[in-house]
């Protein structure tokens, strides 16, 4: 049996006022996400559990069938191993974002979602003047990348709370730089950087362009290398995972899933949705199994720009779930799940803790009477679903 798990990352939403009362995702033209409701079975999951912080990795995680108690370590690592950096069983990783700082206060947390090779060059000047021989900086992509420290013996992955920068934007930084064990070395990195960043070529330019510099690192999402069984050895599936977004594809990895490169994959607005279906319809002709993951509604939610958002999930619908859906209507039995991996509400621009609707289509998959796809059409069916990591093994079972 063939199955596909479609993620619209941030996809769910709270009622908007100037939608009338609608969610993004209600107001939305979704006629693929509707047509499987109609036909599957729609409910609500949590995919955030009790106590933890509401991140794409826990999230992600936990749909990919992973108990996030025992094998979440943090989401630095997860991004590592997606840039082929191995960590030793001591090292420390960290999420070093390139934000745009002013007036102490944060106003982007992705510096105008700066280009990788504007940010390589930044990259590489912080890793001259603030990397040693016991950390290193590490160029990503646009404004996303990492820093791999030795701790010395410190418990920096227990002992360091650091805050997500997309957690507080227009708000002052101060109360948020990190808070515990050597705070100070962390804070001293990213208070220089500042230094560094202020006058570099790269943030002249882009000023006189009228876009936005980058004036600052942010440190967070840190922690040590994780140990989990594969994907094959949990389920007995072989698959592969495509994605923009360094922390999926990292996940993939350490599951065992094939990695695919889509060329114009880019993580926001402009990504390339059809060559992400063609390739995930290709790779469903080899293996069984596809977690296809598009990060656009999320960054829409954080941007907090509505319309945005709304065409992403159009896009999403349109050229993912349908192609997809009409891929996996042949002969052989195959099963989709779609759904959010966590809400990024447009009035708070981050991300919450909330169930989100799913919807299960496909083989011996029974219909529970939802006319759409929606978070209240789910909430309606009373269907629920508290531990994340028990949806997709739930719908692995030949005879659900």
């Amino acid at each position: 049996m063939k199955v596909a798990l479609l993620i619209g990352d941030g996809m769910a939403d709270y009622p908007v006022e100037e939608l009338d009362g609608l969610t993004p995702l209600e107001a939305a033209e979704t006629p693929n996400m509707d047509r499987l409701a109609r036909e599957g079975t729609v409910g609500l999951v949590r995919t955030v559990p009790e106590g933890t912080a509401p991140g794409s990795d826990i999230a992600n995680l936990n749909l990919l069938g992973y108990d996030v108690s025992r094998y979440y370590t943090g989401r630095a690592p997860l991004e590592c191993a997606s840039r082929n950096i191995d960590l030793t069983a001591e090292q420390i990783a960290f999420r070093c974002n390139l934000v745009t700082v002013a007036d102490e206060t944060m106003v982007d947390y992705s510096a105008g979602h700066i280009g990788s090779e504007e940010a390589a060059e930044l990259i590489a000047d912080i890793d001259r003047q603030l990397g040693d021989s016991s950390r290193k900086f590490y160029a990503g992509v646009s404004y996303r990348h990492l820093l791999v420290a030795d701790p010395g013996g410190a418990k920096w992955e227990t002992n360091l709370t650091c805050t997500p920068p997309h957690d507080i934007v227009g708000q002052p930084i101060t109360s948020y730089l990190p808070q515990g064990e050597n705070q100070q070395l962390f804070r001293k990195m990213m208070l220089e950087s500042q230094k560094i960043l202020s006058e570099h070529a790269v943030n002249l330019r882009r000023i006189r362009s009228g876009k936005r510099p980058a004036t600052m690192i942010w440190l967070w999402g840190h922690g040590k290398r994780p140990s989990m069984p594969t994907f094959q050895q949990l389920y007995a599936m072989k698959g592969a995972v495509i994605s923009a977004v360094d922390l999926i594809r990292g996940l993939g990895k350490y599951a065992g899933l094939n990695v695919i490169d889509v060329p114009g994959a880019t993580g926001y607005f402009d990504t390339n949705y059809s060559g992400k279906a063609g390739h995930g319809i290709d790779s469903l002709k080899k293996s069984d199994f596809l977690f296809l993951h598009v990060e656009a509604p999320d960054e829409a939610g954080h941007a907090g720009n509505m319309q945005e958002k709304i065409r992403a999930i159009e896009n999403f619908d349109r050229l993912i779930v349908g192609p997809i859906t009409d891929a996996l209507s042949g002969s052989e039995p195959a099963r989709l799940l779609v759904l959010p991996d966590h809400a990024t509400p447009l009035s708070v621009r981050t991300h919450v803790s909330d169930p989100v609707p799913f919807v299960a289509h496909g083989a011996a998959i029974p219909t529970n009477g939802c006319s759409g796809f929606s978070e209240a059409q789910a909430g309606r069916t009373r269907l629920y679903i508290e531990k994340g990591f028990e949806l997709l093994p739930a719908y692995l079972k030949r005879d659900t």
